[in-house]
């Protein structure tokens, strides 16, 4: 069953140190900032965190890693112009990264959701990121081995939630956040409203609930309701 959070604080509780942490977003796009905010407030560290990019300006993820929170980023787009607090972490050398293609990033994360070993994909077949890793030559192509990408815990964004933890998204904000939610053993999501059972037209539903633990309604209204008390 899903569980409704009063707050992103309640949320994002019980989340340990060293756990590999699935964030969505496409730069800012889908980013669940309050998430990352009271995960920054709960204090777990040495995390790896996988993520489309490496932070943006100084909110969200680049907030996580100025904290210094973050011991290891898996992303495909590391840096932008706004990345200057990654860049500057990986030029100390005091954070990791593993580069991984978009494509390949996102099909190992749905590899995980669905139960599939490993799989072959030609992107990264005959350059650096490819050493090390095992290939193979199918109908004249080669193709690279790639392991799926299982998170102990997802912090994705959705538009609305139902009480049982059913999805739809707004627009590009969806990009990552459906197959990291079947990635995780712990999925947390913030939604702007949550709804009654009922109220979501099952043909709109992105997300099922089954893959949702807990849900927190961080819109406009719930803003000024937390200011109140």
């Amino acid at each position: 069953m899903t569980a409704v959070a009063a707050t992103p604080a309640e949320a994002v509780a019980g989340i340990r140190d060293g756990s590999t942490v699935l964030i969505g977003g496409f730069g800012m796009a889908g980013m669940p900032v309050e998430l990352i905010d009271a995960l920054i407030e709960q204090g777990a560290g040495d995390l790896t965190v996988v993520s489309n990019n490496a932070g943006n300006g100084d909110t969200g993820l680049a907030a996580l890693l100025a904290a210094g929170r973050v011991r290891k980023m898996i992303c495909s787009f590391p840096r932008q112009s706004d990345s200057y607090v990654f860049d500057g972490l990986y030029r100390a050398g005091k954070i990791e990264l593993e580069l991984v293609p978009q494509g390949t990033l996102a099909e190992r994360m749905r590899a995980a959701g669905a139960g599939i070993g490993a799989f072959y994909c030609p992107t990264s077949a005959g350059t650096p990121l490819a050493e090390g890793k095992e290939t193979r030559v199918i109908d004249g192509r080669e193709y690279v081995l790639e392991y799926p990408l299982r998170g102990d815990v997802a912090l994705i964004r959705a538009h609305i939630g139902d009480r049982m933890g059913n999805l739809v998204y707004r627009k590009t904000a969806r990009n990552f956040g459906p197959v990291m939610a079947t990635a995780a053993a712990l999925t947390v999501v913030q939604v702007s409203r949550v709804v009654e059972v009922g109220a979501l037209d099952p043909e709109n539903v992105v997300t099922p609930g089954i893959y949702v633990d807990r849900l927190v309604e961080v819109g406009p209204a719930h803003a000024a309701q937390q200011e109140a008390s």
